[in-house]
Order: C-alpha cells, then sequence, then structure tokens
C-alpha cells in the first residue's frame, strides 16, 4: 500500500534544482554537477581535432587572407577548450577519484591518456604558427616551447607508463589489439614534428643540435613501436573483425601515426641545415622525401581502408559519440604530412592532395563538433558509454 502524506509541505529557503525535464540546458543530466563525472581522456581528442584544423591551414600552399583569419579563430577556439577541460579533468579527479581511477585502469580508455599531451603539442605549434599573430611572435615562442615541454615530457611518460600496465596487469580479460593502442604511442612523433617549428628559435649550435637530434630519437621511438602495434592490429582486425560499431572510428587512428611521422620527418628534414652542415642536411631531407612517398603510399591503402570500414559501420547503425573525433586530428596529419612533403618534393600534385584533403578535414571537423555541442547542450555526452 502507499501512503500519501497529509502534512504541509514547508518552504525551502533555497530554490531546489528543477528536474531534467524542467531543464532545457543539460536536461538529460540529473544535476549540473554530473558533468563532471565522467570526463575521461578522451575529451582532449576534441582539442587535438580543433587545433589540427588551425595548425594544418598555416601548412597549405595556398595564402588566402580569410583562410589566415579562419585558422586563427579557430586556434582560439582550441586554446579556451584546452583550457576548460583541464580545469574540468582536475575537478574530475578531486571530486571522483574512485572513477577516475576505473577509468585509468580500463584496458581501452586507459590508452587515451596519451591525448593530453598531444593537445598541448596541437595547441603549443598553433601558437607559434598562428597565434602569433594575436599575441606576437615572442609571446608564440615562449608559449609553444612550455607547452612543448609539458606535453613532450607528459607523453613521454605516456608512451612508457600505459604500455608498462598493460604488460604487468594480472586481469587479461577481453585485452586485445585495438587501433585505441596507438594513442599512447604517437605523442613523442607529435613531439618530433612540433619541435621541428622551434628549430629555428633556438640558438644555434649545440642547443639547436641537440634538439634537432631528440626529435629525430622520438620520431625513431614512435615508429618502431607504432609499427609493431600497427602490424597487431591489422592482424586483430583480419582475424577477429571489426571492433564494435560504436568503436570503429577509432581504425582512423592508425593514419594519424602515418600523416605525423610523414609530417615529421619533412620538417625535420627541411629545418635540419640550421643545426648541420653538408652532406648531413642534403642527407636528411632526401630521406624526407623517399620515406614520405613510401608511407604516402601505405597510408593511401588505409585511408581507404578506414573509408570502407566507416561506411560499413554507418550502414550498421553507427551513432554519434566521442570517438568521432578520430576522424579529425588522423585526416589533419595527412593534410601537414602531404604538406610537408609536397614542399620537400616540389610536387604540385601532393600540394594540390594536401587542399583536397585539407577540405575532407572542414567537412568532419564541422560535423563532429556540431554534435558535440548539441550533445553538450543537452548533457548526452557527459554520460557513461
Amino acid at each position: 500500500m502507499i501512503r500519501v502524506s497529509t502534512a504541509t509541505p514547508t518552504r525551502s529557503r533555497t530554490t531546489p534544482t528543477p528536474p531534467p525535464s524542467l531543464r532545457t540546458f543539460l536536461r538529460e543530466l540529473r544535476r549540473p554537477g554530473q558533468v563532471f563525472e565522467n570526463i575521461t581522456p578522451n575529451w582532449f581528442a576534441s582539442v587535438m581535432g580543433t587545433g589540427i584544423v588551425a595548425n594544418a591551414a598555416a601548412g597549405l600552399p595556398v595564402h588566402v587572407v580569410a583562410l589566415r583569419g579562419f585558422a586563427v579563430g579557430v586556434w582560439l577556439l582550441a586554446t579556451v577548450a584546452l583550457a576548460g577541460l583541464t580545469v574540468a579533468f582536475a575537478v574530475h579527479w578531486a571530486r571522483h577519484r574512485d572513477r577516475a581511477r576505473t577509468y585509468a585502469d580500463h584496458p581501452v580508455m586507459s590508452q587515451f591518456y596519451g591525448a593530453p599531451p598531444m593537445a598541448l603539442l596541437t595547441v603549443g605549434a598553433g601558437t607559434l604558427l598562428v597565434g602569433r599573430d594575436v599575441i606576437g611572435i615572442h609571446a608564440a615562442v615562449a608559449v609553444d616551447f612550455l607547452l612543448w615541454t609539458i606535453g613532450t615530457l607528459t607523453g613521454l611518460a605516456t608512451s612508457l607508463a600505459v604500455p608498462f600496465r598493460m604488460i604487468t596487469r594480472s586481469d587479461r580479460t577481453g585485452v586485445t589489439a585495438l587501433p585505441a593502442w596507438l594513442m599512447p604511442i604517437v605523442p613523442p612523433m607529435v613531439s618530433a614534428s612540433t619541435g621541428a617549428l622551434l628549430l629555428p628559435h633556438v640558438p644555434a649550435g649545440q642547443a639547436r643540435l641537440d634538439l634537432l637530434l631528440a626529435c629525430y630519437g622520438m620520431f625513431g621511438l614512435s615508429l618502431f613501436i607504432g609499427l609493431i602495434t600497427m602490424t597487431l592490429i591489422y592482424s586483430r582486425l583480419v582475424h577477429d573483425g571489426l571492433p564494435p560499431v560504436q568503436a570503429a572510428p577509432t581504425v582512423w587512428i592508425t593514419l594519424g601515426m602515418i600523416g605525423q611521422s610523414i609530417t615529421a620527418v619533412n620538417l625535420l628534414g627541411n629545418a635540419a641545415g640550421s643545426a648541420l652542415g653538408q652532406p648531413f642536411a642534403d642527407g636528411l631531407r632526401v630521406f624526407g622525401l623517399i620515406y614520405g612517398v613510401a608511407m604516402g603510399g601505405f597510408g593511401v591503402l588505409m585511408f581507404g581502408l578506414a573509408v570502407a570500414l566507416t561506411v560499413h559501420a554507418a550502414r550498421r547503425h553507427l551513432s554519434f559519440s566521442l570517438t568521432w573525433w578520430s576522424f579529425t586530428f588522423p585526416i589533419g596529419t595527412c593534410v601537414t604530412g602531404a604538406a610537408g612533403l609536397g614542399t620537400t618534393s616540389g610536387s604540385t600534385l601532393i600540394h594540390a592532395t594536401a587542399v583536397v584533403l585539407y577540405g575532407v578535414l572542414l567537412g568532419a571537423w564541422a560535423t563532429v563538433a556540431t554534435h558535440t555541442l548539441r550533445g553538450s547542450v543537452t548533457g548526452r555526452v557527459f554520460l557513461p558509454a
């Protein structure tokens, strides 16, 4: 039997939180504070995906005033997003420590701890490439040095800590090679390519040479372990088929490794002359050309495969989730890789490819950003997956 109280309710001096059905903003959450419960590290992929739109625009072989202004605006958006997510992530760890630790121990979600370092590196590079129009070159260099240093150190720590925890974990249930395994491996490669942008701003001599060699070392670190991991991923896909439909967009992460490596080796090769004498500088430039063309051929194959697998998943009712940000940063690295390779080779065709890919990037970013904004307003994206 249900008892109905006949007592007269007392008036509260505080205004109660309206029920979800009566709220417009965050209406799908029980309370606004629930926003911080599930701020997982993969949220930083949105900063990566937004920042790469600005960075890629700066490297295109076209010079349009409106494009430069657009890049500055997107860089500002990425900067604000990075600051906001950093605060939200800190609140998440402070208020929901047990849940945060659960995510950190998860065999898949833990891989995305590679995203925060790459977000720092992406925004830092954008500050130097386009942000200097707003804050000046000296401030831009200082900010980029700071973000590059923090991003590089945390990225190197992640590339070691995450595989170590995977190797030593006692529970091996459900552990299988996934594209997400590349997330903690790619940050050193991003450090290598963004470090190349800093070379002209480092004092000539030993300091510049040391930075160049450190960038090539991080390039090798990320490349070799990345190729091993991509082999495991490809084998897993061929033998076991696609991951769950909602995880299908993560297949694009493989392109991030490919595109970023082409970007790094060409930026470093073109900048090596300021730190090394001949014939070493010319040799590194030639290496960038040969590597870029060879890896670019592999990238064409993986791009086509990623498109086909995405269409396959879309036909099976692929719905929006934060994994859709996997479409953006990898395509952006293909743009920067093609632009760098086109500059090294002098190929108009490769430069044209970079422009076309940038158009694809804009379409992907606009689509994913719109869905994310809509989900943020309703609160849906803050719910656990």
